[in-house]
Order: structure tokens, then C-alpha cells, then sequence
């Protein structure tokens, strides 16, 4: 388990090296788009939104996030097994945000079916 303990601590550091410019990169693209439009505005330039998705997208895109996730934790977690097998344990606690994902998933059906009955 050795082993494994230092290959998180590698991935660890390098996945903070590479989030943090990631990150600034991020809210620097915002800003500047945010400005943008501002200063179109103020020279009287109709300036389109960006539409929003609906609540029921963002509940579906969550729901794929969280599945996909937890299925390729459960699967690196099977793999790992085969070599140490008290990663089986861990492979179970994939299991959290797959029913997360799969909460989602009706979340979204729940938000369409109301949205067409009204």
C-alpha cells in the first residue's frame, strides 16, 4: 500500500500544479468576456446574452458528471485490486456518487414531466 500512497501524493501534486493556472485561466476568460460585453453596452450595442441551460440540463449534465465519475473510480479501484485486494473496499465507495448521478438523472425526468404538465 506503500506504493499507492505515494502515487496519489505524485498525482496530488502534479493535478495542483496543473488546476491552479487552470483555474486563473478560467476566471481571466470571464472577466475579459464580462468587460467585453460591458463595454458594448455602453456604446449602445445590443449585446446578446449567453442562454443559461434549463434546470433540467444542468441535472442531466450532473447526473452524467457523477456517473461517468464513479464508474471510472470503481473500475481504477477493480484494476488496483487485482494486484492489492483491500482496493476492493474502496472500489465499493463508488457507489456514493453513482446514486448521486442516478438522482440527478430523475431529477431531470421529474423537472421535464412537470414542466410538461403545467
Amino acid at each position: 500500500m506503500d506504493g499507492l500512497t505515494g502515487l496519489a501524493a505524485v498525482v496530488m501534486f502534479f493535478g495542483v500544479i496543473i488546476g491552479i493556472p487552470a483555474m486563473y485561466t478560467f476566471y481571466r476568460v470571464r472577466k475579459l468576456r464580462t468587460e467585453e460585453r460591458l463595454a458594448a453596452m455602453q456604446r449602445g450595442v445590443d449585446v446578446p446574452m449567453a442562454a443559461e441551460l434549463s434546470e433540467s440540463a444542468r441535472s442531466r449534465r450532473a447526473g452524467i458528471l457523477l456517473v461517468a465519475g464513479a464508474i471510472g473510480y470503481m473500475l481504477a479501484f477493480s484494476i488496483i485490486a487485482r494486484v492489492e485486494p483491500d482496493a476492493l473496499m474502496a472500489a465499493a465507495f463508488g457507489a456514493i456518487p453513482f446514486t448521486l448521478g442516478l438522482g440527478y438523472f430523475l431529477d431531470s425526468t421529474l423537472i421535464r414531466r412537470d414542466a410538461r404538465a403545467s
